[in-house]
């Protein structure tokens, strides 16, 4: 049982992405970020299309608004974990930004 236990405080708990899940989900915010924030638009049309196209991100997921926050909460508690993810998420967002045509496969 004392390995059983251990197992189980290493798992993700239901209701939270796991960290594959989170790499791919922020990686598509990031680029929706960079995006929006080098339109030559208002801020606050800024923001208003940010929102639209995050819910986009979500949906292209499969991840609801809150899943994410609370998954972003679960893992923010370890500084380990989110170094881990936030390090996958600039490992891919740099060959995306490296590879020749890989951006437009994304859009």
């Amino acid at each position: 049982m004392i390995v059983l236990g251990a197992c189980e405080r290493n798992s993700t708990p239901g209701g939270i992405l796991s960290e594959d899940q989170m790499v791919k989900v922020l990686i598509d915010i990031q680029l929706t970020e960079g995006i929006v924030s080098a339109l030559p638009i208002p801020y606050d049309s800024s923001q208003v299309l940010y929102s639209v196209l995050e819910k986009e991100v979500f949906s292209k997921h499969g991840v609801e608004d809150s899943v994410f926050t609370k998954s972003m909460l679960f893992y923010l508690e370890d500084a380990k974990k989110m170094d881990r993810i936030y390090g996958r998420v600039i490992d891919s967002l740099t060959v995306l930004e490296t590879t020749p045509g890989k951006k437009e496969e994304l859009f």
